[in-house]
């Protein structure tokens, strides 16, 4: 079962890749950049706010590694994040270069406008049509590129939240079963607390029964030897008498 970590590590993976894209594309337009200065500062000023987001994502990413339960997840995310930290590294290794030829192609763009006036600035803007055309194209083909992996990324969100939703469910469902469950063990033992009082009932009931059998039985016992005991003492009297009578 995916669990809401799992959704958030994706998504933050997602962003990670995003900013990357995004920064690689800037840097390839400093790189083909030709002037003036103030097109390369407003290009440096997308790139480093690109890289301040990069690396509040990745500090989110570390967190989430740290409060994993399971020492491989914590591993995994931990792992990946070192990843995006060394291709973060890359770009600025790769933004510092394009800097350093963009400022050399204003300088010797520069250097060319002193020396030959005004044919160098018709071949320069000739040039530099040109080159707005292929940056023109480039960066189009890097949006593309980069809202197909943004539709990717979205589809991917959207089933994750799919597959947490399906799991939100089955605990509502388990939950419901385990209040089914906790109902019929109370009605058990309701049925079973019922049956051991009508059992001492019975058992009482019985011991009554023979109680009065044997009060019954003593009692019938208790007359018959006592009639038993009268009527030999009146034999044993006439008998008496007799042996009296006969001797006088």
């Amino acid at each position: 079962m995916a669990s809401s970590y799992d959704v958030h590590v994706r998504i933050c993976g997602q962003e990670i890749i995003k900013y990357d894209l995004e920064i690689k594309a800037l840097i390839q337009d400093i790189r083909e950049c030709s002037g003036p200065q103030t097109v390369l500062v407003e290009l440096n000023a997308a790139v480093k706010e690109r890289f301040s987001q990069l690396r509040q994502r990745l500090q989110d990413m570390e967190q989430m590694a740290k409060e994993q339960d399971r020492e491989s997840d914590k591993n995994d995310i931990l792992t990946e994040t070192e990843a995006h930290h060394k291709q973060m590294l890359s770009n600025q290794t790769a933004w510092r270069k394009a800097n350093l030829a963009c400022k050399l192609t204003i300088d010797n763009r520069e250097k060319d406008e002193l020396l030959y006036g005004g044919d160098s600035s018709v071949r320069q803007r000739k040039a530099t049509k040109e080159n707005l055309v292929q940056t023109s194209s480039e960066i189009t083909e890097s949006l593309m590129s980069i809202s197909r992996m943004m539709a990717q990324q979205v589809k991917q969100s959207e089933e994750s939240i799919g597959t947490l939703a399906n799991s939100s469910r089955t605990v509502l469902e388990t939950n419901e079963e385990f209040k089914a469950m906790t109902s019929t063990i109370h009605l058990g033992r309701k049925l079973i607390l019922k049956y051991n009082r009508r059992e001492l009932t019975d058992k009482l009931l019985i011991f009554l029964a023979l109680a009065l059998f044997f009060a019954t039985s003593w009692h019938g016992l208790s007359h018959d030897l006592g009639f038993s005991f009268f009527h030999s003492k009146i034999e044993s009297r006439t008998r008496e008498e007799a042996v009296l009578k006969t001797r006088s």
